[in-house]
């Protein structure tokens, strides 16, 4: 159990291995501070001692005989620690909050970048709610527990070594049992701490899956609205609070429990200080002034154990936030990284699917045994049910998933061996869901061409038939599209997803049904378009308009994952077999 337990910490200390000498500063202020701060105590009792025993006392030892010699060097000494006490405060302060901030964003940062790393099956299996509650709850719950947690752990340590030994120094016969209670306050910590361990997981996943509810909802707020679920999703997000609500509930009622009981014990140490030594003062074994020193310090020895159920609720709370990002930092990658270059220049652009096989997680193959070749500079269309498997193997393509059998090359090359960087830099992808992402016009269009300039911004919206709508928003191309391009319509998103593609300017360019969001006009717009943009240029496109493929080079027709036709246009409407089915459903001929 204690191996689980300090498995996190030991993790973030390693995590934290190169700012190894602020940490260290931050655990050294911490600690001289509460020597400091409990100087006070030892101070009263050399005060008293002065006054009691005069020229016998501590201080008269060091050769200072008369009282008010005495008087003055204990006033400078406390001057000179309240002032060191003030100093590691401001120091141990700023040092944990810096570390706080530093490794708070060091492990947002790589844990996002490790995210990016995974393949997309990574995050149809999980939800985003999930994931954004990890990424900010979990890390920020960690900076809560450096800013404050780590040096109250520290101070209650401290002080339970400092003042414990000088009890077992100046009043051993007391001391024992003053501190009869500590060993079962410290097994009860432990019980509690065991016990309090999954109840605080337990919160956290909570936390994730009411996160996750309402990201969800937020997303789909028009859908909610339009459905009239208003009070339907209320429900919902009232049991996911209800769930958060008693899950903390659990992890507090036991916490609470803590406190009460620990007072108990501590009465006992109290108790005893004060009887047992009274009676050693009466018997003349121990002085007044270190009698009015134990019963004043002993407070501070037994009272700061009732914190300890509010630091271990501190440090379960942030280990088990700690397991969380490290577990999500310790996922694996599955799509592996090629170590071939493909320099942009170099590429001519032909595309090879050899028997390529893909399925799914828990569900048939989709693509089965296809095989498929695509020219240097050539145009195809790509057709087929929905279902079929054709957005599947651009994304193939793209190594957003990995081939189960069969292999995919580019200019002869295993696109596995392909670094992933320049294997997507060669290929441009338009998307039938487009995403954009919040900000102007042209910052999408730009979007992965971040040097391009006005001008070419402008050229490639052009080519895209987008630079008309644009000229007419309110801001032109500074223009903020809202999230996901939400204040834009469906056409005007997908023509600036055109020019982002454009803009890029890629040897190999996918279609992925690039046109079934604009109307009939703008169609015919964009394909005068296309013919210049895919000249010199392999393009794939994937299309349920067959308008839009028409003079493709070679059209495909994939069903079950299988290519059932190819040939141009005119062919397969002479073959009368699927595509000539499709095309007359969508050209109205009987």
């Amino acid at each position: 159990m204690a191996t689980l337990v300090a498995q996190p910490l030991l993790r973030l200390l390693r995590y934290g291995k190169p700012y190894q000498v602020k940490v260290w500063g931050a655990i050294a202020n911490s600690i001289l501070n509460t020597i400091f701060d409990l100087a006070p105590p030892y101070l009263i009792g050399i005060a008293i001692d002065v006054v009691v025993n005069e020229e016998n006392s501590l201080i008269a030892r060091f050769g200072i005989t008369s009282i008010t010699g005495q008087l003055a060097v204990l006033s400078l000494l406390t001057l000179l620690i309240w002032s060191l006490e003030s100093l590691t405060e401001y120091l141990y302060s700023r040092l944990w909050r810096n570390l706080a901030q530093t490794l708070q964003h060091e492990l947002r940062v790589d844990a996002y970048s490790h995210l990016q790393e995974l393949e997309l099956n990574y995050f149809e299996e999980r939800s985003m709610g999930m994931l954004l509650s990890v990424l900010n709850d979990d890390i920020n719950q960690l900076e809560r527990f450096l800013n404050f947690g780590a040096h109250n752990i520290l101070h209650f340590l401290t002080t339970i070594l400092l003042i414990g030994s000088t009890f077992i120094i100046l009043a051993p016969g007391v001391s024992w049992w003053a501190m009869l209670p500590i060993p079962f306050v410290i097994w009860g910590s432990i019980v509690f701490q065991s016990k309090l361990e999954p109840r605080y997981a337990d919160v956290r996943e909570k936390s994730g899956l009411i996160s996750s509810r309402l990201a969800n909802n937020l997303s789909g707020i028009a859908t909610i609205k339009s459905y009239t679920a208003e009070a339907y999703e209320r429900d919902r997000v009232t049991v996911e609070s209800e769930a958060y609500r008693r899950s903390n509930g659990k992890a507090i009622a036991l916490s609470a429990a803590f406190v009460p009981l620990i007072r108990i014990l501590i009465l006992i140490g109290f108790t005893a200080t004060l009887f047992l030594g009274g009676l050693a003062v009466a018997n003349g074994n121990l002085s007044a002034g270190t009698y009015g020193f134990l019963v004043f310090i002993i407070q501070r020895l037994l009272w700061p154990f009732t914190d300890l159920s509010e630091l271990m609720d501190e440090y379960q709370r942030a280990m088990a936030s700690v397991r969380r990002v490290m577990g999500l930092l310790d996922t694996p990658i599955a799509i592996s990284q090629g170590d071939r270059s493909l320099p942009l220049n170099t590429v001519r652009g032909e595309v090879q699917f050899d028997h390529i096989t893909f399925g799914y997680q828990d569900r048939n193959n989709i693509l089965k045994q296809l095989s498929l070749s695509v020219p240097a500079g050539a145009t195809i269309g790509i057709v087929g049910a929905t279902g079929s498997g054709k957005s599947t193997l651009v994304k193939l393509l793209l190594r957003f998933y990995e081939v189960q059998s069969g292999r995919i090359a580019i200019d002869g090359v295993d696109i596995r061996e392909i670094r992933l960087t320049d294997l997507r830099q060669c290929i441009g992808w338009v998307s039938q869901d487009v995403f954009l992402f919040h900000g102007t016009v042209a910052e999408n269009i730009r979007y992965g061409s971040f040097d391009a300039t006005r001008e070419q911004i402008i050229e490639a919206a052009k080519r895209a038939e987008a630079h008309q709508f644009v000229e007419q928003l309110p801001q032109g191309y500074d223009t903020i599209v809202g999230e996901r391009g939400q204040k834009l319509s469906g056409g005007q998103r997908q023509r600036l997803a055109i020019a982002r593609a454009i803009l890029k300017d890629p040897p190999i360019l996918i279609l992925d049904e690039a046109t079934s969001a604009v109307d009939n006009e703008t169609e015919a717009a964009i394909q005068k378009s296309l013919q210049v943009i895919t000249q010199n240029r392999t393009t794939i496109a994937i299309a349920h308009r067959l308008s839009t493929i028409r003079n493709a080079d070679c059209i495909y027709v994939i069903d079950k994952g299988q290519i059932v036709e190819q040939g141009i246009h005119d062919e397969l409407i002479a073959h009368n077999s699927i595509y000539a089915g499709l095309w007359r459903v969508q050209s109205g001929v009987s």
